[in-house]
C-alpha cells in the first residue's frame, strides 16, 4: 500500500499530542480520521479539543469526525465505531493511543490512579480492539497499532512505577496475543514506541517540564513512523514491537534533526528503551 488515501483511521486520544500528530500525518495522505477523545473544551495546561483537532485534520487534506468518547465505556466505544463506519464506509486502522500516567512507587500510587491507568491503558486497548475487529475484517489492509513499549521484562523498568509499567505492558501483551489470534484474518497488530521522550503535555506537565521537552523530539516522528506502518502489508507486518526511529530508518530517513525540539541538544531516552 503506497498511500492512505481514502482509508479510515480511528484514533483514541487524538485531540492533542502524539494522537493528533498521527491524525495529521494520515490526513496529509487523504485519510478519513475519527477523533475519539474526551476533550470538548480547551484546558489551560491541555490545549486542543476534538473540534480543534478536526479543523486541523480538514485543513491538512483529510476528512474528520470528532467523537466525544470515554474509552473506559465500552458502549461509547461501540457507538463511536458504528458512527465512524456509517460516515466513512468502514474502518481500516485502529490506533490505541489514549493513555494515563502516574509515575510513582507502590505505596505512593493511590488505587484510583492504579484503576485509571489500567482502565485507560490496557482495558480500553482491549475494548477498542474488540469493537473494531468486525470492521477491520472487511478492510483491505487492516491495522491495529498500540502506542506501547517493547516487551522486555527488566526489573529496572518496573521498580520505580510498577503500576504504570504493568498497564503499558498490558497494552503490549495485547499485541503479542492479538497478532497471533488475528493472523488468519489478515489483521495486523503492532506496537510503536518512541526512542526518545516526546514533547507532549504529559512530558511538560507531569515529567520534566520545559527542560525535558527541550531535550525531546516532536510528536511528528512517531506520527511519520505510524503512517509508514499503516502502509505496510498487514498480512506480513504483524506482531512487531517497533521503535519510531528504526521504522523511519527502514523507510530511508537519515535526517532526524528535523524532529528535535532543540536541534543539536542531547536527547532523553524514553522509558523502556536503552539509553
Amino acid at each position: 500500500m503506497t498511500t492512505l488515501q481514502g482509508s479510515t483511521v480511528f484514533i483514541t486520544g487524538a485531540s492533542r499530542g502524539i494522537g493528533k500528530a498521527i491524525a495529521l500525518a494520515a490526513a496529509r495522505e487523504g485519510a478519513n480520521v475519527a477523533i475519539a477523545a474526551k476533550t470538548t473544551r480547551a484546558h489551560a495546561k491541555l490545549p486542543g479539543t476534538i473540534y480543534s483537532a478536526a479543523a486541523e485534520i480538514e485543513a491538512a487534506g483529510g476528512k474528520a469526525l470528532p467523537l466525544q468518547v470515554d474509552v473506559r465505556d465500552e458502549a461509547q466505544i461501540a457507538q463511536a465505531m458504528a458512527e465512524t463506519a456509517a460516515r466513512f464506509g468502514g474502518i481500516d486502522v485502529l490506533v490505541n493511543n489514549a493513555s494515563a500516567i502516574h509515575l510513582a512507587g507502590t505505596v505512593e500510587t493511590p488505587m484510583k490512579r492504579f484503576d485509571l491507568m489500567h482502565q485507560v491503558n490496557v482495558r480500553a486497548t482491549f475494548a477498542c480492539s474488540q469493537a473494531a475487529i468486525p470492521y477491520l475484517e472487511k478492510a483491505r489492509n487492516p491495522h491495529i497499532l498500540n502506542l506501547s513499549p517493547p516487551l522486555r521484562l527488566v526489573p529496572a523498568w518496573f521498580a520505580p512505577h510498577v503500576a504504570y509499567t504493568m498497564s503499558k505492558f498490558g497494552m503490549s501483551l495485547c499485541v503479542l496475543g492479538m497478532a497471533e489470534e488475528l493472523r488468519g484474518k489478515g489483521i495486523a497488530v503492532n506496537a510503536l514506541w518512541p526512542r526518545t521522550t516526546i514533547a507532549t503535555a504529559a512530558v511538560i506537565n507531569l515529567l520534566g517540564g520545559e527542560e525535558m521537552a527541550s531535550h525531546s523530539r516532536k510528536p511528528e516522528i512517531v506520527a511519520d513512523a505510524a503512517a509508514a506502518i499503516f502502509r505496510r502489508d498487514a498480512r506480513s507486518c504483524t506482531g512487531n514491537f517497533f521503535i519510531d526511529e528504526e521504522v523511519l530508518r527502514e523507510e530511508g530517513v537519515a535526517d532526524f534533526e528535523k524532529y528535535a525540539v532543540t536541534p543539536g541538544a542531547k536527547l532523553c531516552p524514553d522509558l523502556f528503551v536503552e539509553g
